[in-house]
């Protein structure tokens, strides 16, 4: 069970009362999503810009980190920085973290920065890299060969994220839109020794669909409420 940018169901994505939310209330794990500000720290926020969370115009690459720690999100908030983030979680939790690279060629200074911050702390296995752009992914595999990704992807996206970046990169993981998720697809998958991550879902028919399926992660809005569908469908 990971929480999707947290708890946002509950708390403000991307914060550490959202990912504090998630580990109380079960989550196995958390999602988040990274980028770089304009001095080069790793930065957790999922938009390229402050508009919709701080209603500011400013992008995230062209504020420094101390700009960045004057803003002020909803309730108070604060964006955290991605060693925060590991530090509150601490070593027996599962973080998957998210390259945001919008553009195909973006992310070419986030994937080894990224890559660098991970071997440094060693995290081994409990961080997993994933991105859906291709070109990201490769440049974090090119960096950092023995962490795990995973390539995500979604409905209506080119064929070559699906199937001809996934034997090139040769990720760990696939991250599907719950969509595009089958029976005959997870076998599929499974067989080709990939773990099957998908995103995201809430609602409680998704959630037990997916499980009888055998999927390896559930990603979702409010990993709490999830734990509780499937819980029911167990005791009956």
């Amino acid at each position: 069970m990971i929480g999707h940018r947290g708890a946002m169901a509950l708390e403000l994505e991307n914060t550490l009362a959202a990912f504090r939310r998630a580990r109380a209330d079960g989550a196995d794990g958390v999602e988040l999503d990274v980028c770089r500000c304009a001095t080069g720290e790793i930065v957790v926020f999922h938009d390229d810009d402050l508009t919709r969370l701080a209603g500011r115009k400013e992008r995230i690459r062209d504020l420094p980190l101390a700009a960045l720690r004057e803003v002020r999100l909803a309730g108070g908030q604060t964006i955290p920085l991605l060693d925060e983030v590991l530090d509150e979680l601490g070593d027996d939790f599962l973080v998957n973290v998210e390259l945001k690279a919008t553009a195909l060629f973006h992310g070419q200074r986030l994937a080894p920065a990224v890559a660098a911050l991970l071997v440094r702390r060693g995290t081994g296995e409990r961080v997993l890299v994933s991105s859906f752009n291709p070109f990201a992914l490769a440049r974090f595999r090119l960096a950092a060969p023995a962490l795990p990704s995973a390539l995500l992807f979604e409905a209506g996206s080119h064929f070559f994220a699906r199937a001809d970046a996934r034997r090139l990169l040769r990720p760990r993981a696939l991250h599907p839109e719950r969509v595009l998720v089958t029976a005959a697809r997870v076998e599929a998958w499974h067989a080709a020794g990939y773990a099957v991550n998908v995103w995201t879902v809430n609602e409680p028919a998704e959630l037990l669909r997916l499980a009888e399926l055998g999927v390896d992660g559930l990603v979702t809005n409010d990993p709490g409420a999830a734990r509780r569908v499937l819980a029911g469908q167990s005791a009956s």
